[in-house]
């Protein structure tokens, strides 16, 4: 099966781009603190949860103008849930989901209270989905010191209010992968996680003549729709946007570098491609890209890489190193010998360079 595996970094100049809340103890009481990974004998190293990339995903493909087409939502007390219908629902497919019955008066009071109860569809047992797309947490390539910054609210008269926040300087790195044959491909097998169409939604997979899988107990849209969910994503993936504090420190968080390919298995062959550059001050915050690690993992895994290598690298964002990659792949360096098979250019472009490839009528291959 193939999948899209890569890597991507987000500069972070001065950002606090997921918060973990007040800080208990501080020395005021509202000193909301960024989430950090504190290792003994080396520092903090901010990151950013998946779960907070994987909604400034979804927020980037619902606000833009994707045509995505988003699940509504529910909410009952203490849980919430989509329609969980990966059929209709686009992130549903992509991005999964879990959802039971049932059948208490105060639970089907609250989805007809909502606005979009006529588009849930009725469900007759617990339904789940893992999700096709999988991405890491995003942490600083190094440790860092975070900075806590002082703050008054003083628009009003009497003594000002004081707050505090912290926020660091950094690049943040995090993987992805897309696993191209569970796109648009629903099973209903009984087991968690692949139980993804009771009956109400095979019933449905069966009227709108969805393809059968019987040997996987699957049912699969066909390959145009399956496409244009996909490409659209990575679509997102180039424009993305998001970020808590976005209105004092605005950070790009679209990916400055990344490194991807349609490969063969959903380990990921770029992982360590990219490290921490020591600075003339002793910090090791900026990244740098091992020739030799990159040269290693074209090496090794040539069999598996069923496309080209899409470098993404915004110019003027660390420049020294691109010059490296780009001399590295000229006559007589390193990477010479996969120079055909390496194409850099803005991230963006990068990601467009994929979509145009895969719907290209001889790679279909990649979604079986």
């Amino acid at each position: 099966m193939a999948f899209v595996t890569g890597l991507l970094l987000i500069d972070a100049p001065a950002s606090a781009l997921n918060n973990q809340g007040n800080i208990p103890g501080a020395r005021t009481e509202n000193t909301v603190g960024v989430k950090s990974i504190r290792v003994k004998g080396e520092g903090a190293y901010p990151y950013v949860s998946a779960q907070s990339f994987r909604y400034w995903l979804r927020s980037t493909l619902e606000k833009g103008d994707f045509d995505w087409q988003s699940a509504p939502t529910f909410r009952e007390k203490k849980i919430a849930y989509t329609d969980a219908n990966p059929i209709k629902w686009w992130d549903d497919d992509l991005l999964g989901y879990m959802r039971a019955p049932s059948t208490k008066s105060s639970a089907q009071e609250a989805r007809e209270a909502t606005e979009d109860f006529a588009a849930l569809t009725p469900i007759t047992d617990t339904v789940t989905r893992v999700s096709p797309l999988r991405v890491s947490t995003l942490v600083s390539i190094a440790p860092v010191e975070i900075t806590d910054d002082f703050g008054t609210m003083t628009r009003h008269e009497g003594d000002p209010v004081p707050h505090e926040h912290q926020f660091y300087r950094t690049t943040l790195k995090g993987m992805f992968s897309l696993d191209l044959h569970a796109c648009g491909t629903f099973s209903y097998r009984q087991k968690t996680g692949y139980r993804n169409l009771d009956d109400n939604r095979l019933k449905e997979a069966e009227e709108k003549n969805l393809e059968p899988l019987p040997d996987e107990k699957s049912y699969r849209l066909p390959i145009t729709e399956r496409l244009q969910r996909i490409t659209t994503l990575f679509e997102g993936f180039a424009q993305l946007e998001g970020g808590a504090k976005q209105t004092i420190h605005y950070t790009d968080v679209s990916p400055v570098i990344t490194i991807f390919a349609v490969t063969q298995g959903g380990n990921n062959i770029f992982g360590h491609v990219t490290a921490p550059k020591s600075t003339s001050y002793g910090k090791t915050v900026t990244p740098t890209i091992n020739i030799e690690a990159l040269q290693e993992a074209l090496t090794v895994f040539t069999a598996e890489i069923l496309s080209p290598v899409y470098v993404g690298w915004v110019k003027g964002y660390q420049d020294e190193e691109r010059a490296k990659l780009e001399a590295a792949l000229a006559e007589g360096g390193a990477l010479a010998p996969f120079a055909d098979k390496i194409q850099i250019s803005h991230p963006r472009e990068a990601f467009k360079a994929l979509i145009e490839a895969m719907n290209e009528a001889k790679n279909s291959g990649w979604l079986d």
